[in-house]
């Protein structure tokens, strides 16, 4: 239970609320006991219609902000994104030597980073990406030769 404390017109008023069931309170006032009915707020309900799906976000020009996979380039080894996500660094520029071991770019992806090797030994032909880029799987990161 319960107990409250009230002075109304300087008179103090000692009041146990117990058990509430189906809107029926058992109260009890400076010691003696009263039933309670309390009034029923009636629940408004909402109809909710089928949320509209939301545009694209786009550039200032109109351009979609994340780019479809770019088509295969002819000769040089793509290194591709293995999932979407946020370029979060680049550690190549074209000319750059790399082994197949070396990481190429960070990509943040599930709120986890990923290293992205380049898979082969070459020459950096081309890097496609800059550090905030959001890329679908599939995206050509950097081009060996």
């Amino acid at each position: 239970m319960k107990e409250y404390k009230y002075k109304i017109n300087g008179n103090v008023y000692k009041v146990a609320v117990g058990d509430i069931d189906n809107n029926v309170a058992q109260v009890e006032v400076n010691g003696t006991p009263y039933t309670v009915e309390l009034e029923k707020k009636e629940v408004a309900t909402v109809a909710v219609s089928k949320p509209r799906p939301s545009a694209a976000p786009r550039t200032e020009s109109g351009a979609k902000v994340i780019s479809k996979p770019a088509p295969a380039a002819a000769g040089g080894h793509q290194i591709k994104a293995p999932l979407p996500g946020v370029i979060i660094n680049v550690k190549v520029k074209v000319g750059d030597t790399v082994k197949a071991s070396d990481v190429v770019i960070g990509l943040e992806a599930m709120k986890m980073e990923n290293s992205i090797h380049a898979g082969r030994d070459g020459k950096v032909a081309s890097v496609n990406v800059n550090v905030g880029d959001s890329v679908l799987e599939g995206n050509v990161l950097v081009t060996l030769e």
